[in-house]
């Protein structure tokens, strides 16, 4: 980086230009690192950086006789160079030397200009030229000699909240001939180079009387806007109209509308507040999720646009898809959105389901269990419930937690958003709809009631103390001698009738709450050996068993 010497004079000066103008040159070769040259140049690297992720300003790189790979993993001098640094430094300056690695990490990872030593440095420099044409907002010509121009133009900034997040929208108006067009160009010409896409259209009123004269405008906005000039061809102003909506909704973009009348006109280009703005804040989310940072990787930024177009926006949806993504390439990210777009309707489920389809098969067990048995339970006693059914829980509990299917609470209880955890009954639900008994789980009262007279495929079940019943419910020896795979029964109920043939056949048992049991001592075939929570509340037992626990 060597577009300003050294000093405090020139320090100022670079960051002024760093914040006002938008484009960002970064020049990178290995003299940049000798130790008593460098701080400024990696104090500037960082600045550059940040301003690229806090306010999206493009940064072209130019990598000038030194290898992008040796600047984003800091091999040969850059790694000589560091170590320099990192002597004896205290704390404070550690914190600093690792911004300056992670900052030139990111640097070496943008698209920008290779310069090798046998390259010709005036056709790179033409290229650059280029690009930096083709990227800086154009000026036009105004008459800035109005009286009163400054205040005006000032007043007009601020209305329009520029560094917000939010959707403005500032009209000019009066009579013909007072400076309106001249003060909204200066306007244009002031505040232009701080957005990545704008447009300016102009004799609006006159030109939109001729045959497709708006559909002609809102050409140009896409065009100007998406910087998709004869990619995009509109044929009808309704087909505009969904383009612009759909295509801006999550940009940050700067449309200046000059010489306008009717009300219908600007609808079918600039539309309401809604078109715009919520589709940014959504983007932001979505990219906390999937990048860990508030905007799209590099290459990733049409892909996200799609996954949250087609997320509607949910923030559930997005959270979880973003997880989902996140660490991923470009071809897994194709793969997921094709997905998406079989999704029959958008409803939230169908939409997470995409998530849950990505887990291995003991994570979507275990995933299962949480919704059924577990949710709001503490997470340690789950885990030795889970180990003892050889899931390997916490490898597959953190992976639910790094795709923000569960949380973990301060107080270490296991939660779940109420329409993940709806999601996954339907899953179970879905194993076989028309017999309970064929269901892997179950947690409504009338479904228990039902296997209790059938033979059954049941590995957990739950029986609480909602469930009212105007009989009694009777657990016999019949109802329970074939569920030989029940690994979690939960009962917390008083209506449950026990019978002293009863029996508990399955060596898999690891999780066994029961509240009132009616028995004076457990079945004299209860196999303990897999057993790791034992809860009994409110019982009759005067002994464990009839014999010695297995």
């Amino acid at each position: 980086m060597k577009a300003f010497e050294r000093g405090k004079r020139s320090h100022q000066s670079s960051y002024k230009l760093l914040k006002n103008q938008g484009l960002p040159l970064l020049c990178s070769q290995k003299t940049m690192l000798i130790p008593n040259a460098s701080k400024w140049c990696l104090e500037e690297l960082v600045k550059f950086i940040n301003c690229k992720e806090e306010r999206e300003q493009k940064v072209i790189p130019i990598f000038y006789h030194v290898d992008p790979s040796e600047v984003r993993n800091q091999r040969e001098i850059y790694k000589i160079a560091f170590s320099r640094h990192e002597k004896n430094a205290d704390e404070e300056k550690r914190g600093k030397i690792r911004r300056w690695k992670t900052a030139m990490r990111e640097a070496g990872k943008l698209a920008g200009y290779d310069v090798k030593v046998d390259s010709y440095e005036s056709e790179i420099i033409q290229d650059i030229i280029k690009e930096i044409c083709g990227t800086i907002p154009m000026v036009l010509d105004v008459d800035e000699k109005i009286v009163g121009m400054d205040s005006r133009l000032e007043k007009l900034v601020s209305r329009l909240e520029i560094q917000s997040n939010g959707v403005r929208m500032v009209g000019v108006g009066g009579l013909g001939g007072i400076g309106k067009t001249t003060i909204i160009t200066a306007l244009y010409n002031k505040i232009s180079n701080q957005f990545r896409s704008t447009s300016f259209l102009t004799n609006v009123r006159e030109e939109s009387t001729k045959d497709s004269g708006l559909l002609k405008f809102q050409q140009q906005l896409l065009d100007d806007t998406l910087g998709v000039k004869g990619q995009l061809t509109l044929k009808k102003i309704h087909e505009g109209v969904k383009e612009i909506k759909d295509k801006l909704s999550s940009k940050k973009v700067l449309v200046f509308v000059d010489d306008i009348d009717d009300s219908r006109r600007l609808e079918h280009l600039v539309g309401k507040h809604s078109w715009f703005g919520h589709g940014i804040k959504a983007l932001q989310f979505f990219c906390s999720y999937a990048f860990r940072q508030c905007l799209p990787g590099k290459g990733y930024g049409d892909l996200s646009i799609q996954v949250v177009r087609y997320a509607d926006r949910l923030p559930l949806a997005l959270k979880v898809l973003g997880s989902l993504l996140f660490r991923k390439g470009v071809k897994d990210w194709k793969s997921e959105l094709k997905k998406l777009q079989e999704v029959p309707n958008m409803e939230i489920t169908n939409v997470l389901k995409i998530s849950y389809d990505g887990l291995d098969h003991t994570q979507k067990m275990i995933f299962l269990d949480f919704a059924c048995f577990f949710k709001g339970a503490h997470v340690e006693i789950v885990t030795q419930v889970l180990d003892g059914s050889g899931f390997k829980a916490e490898s597959g509990i953190n992976a639910l937690v790094d795709r923000c299917l569960i949380t973990i609470s301060t107080n270490k209880k296991i939660e779940m958003h109420d329409s993940l955890a709806q999601m996954d009954k339907e899953i179970v639900y879905k194993e076989c709809p028309n017999e309970s008994g064929e269901r892997s789980r179950l947690w409504k009262h009338e479904d228990v009631c039902r296997v209790l007279t059938i033979n059954t495929k049941i590995e957990g079940m739950l029986l609480n103390d909602q469930c009212t019943s105007e009989h009694e419910i009777k657990f016999t020896f019949e109802a329970f001698k074939r569920m030989t795979r029940l690994r979690v029964l939960i009962v917390n109920n008083n209506q449950v009738q026990l019978f002293e043939d009863f029996t508990f056949p399955s060596h898999d048992l690891t999780y066994l709450y029961w509240a009132g049991y009616s028995l004076a001592s457990l079945p004299s075939n209860f196999h303990a050996n897999s057993l790791v929570f034992l809860y009994l509340k409110d019982n009759n037992i005067k002994r464990l068993s009839e014999r010695k626990l297995e």
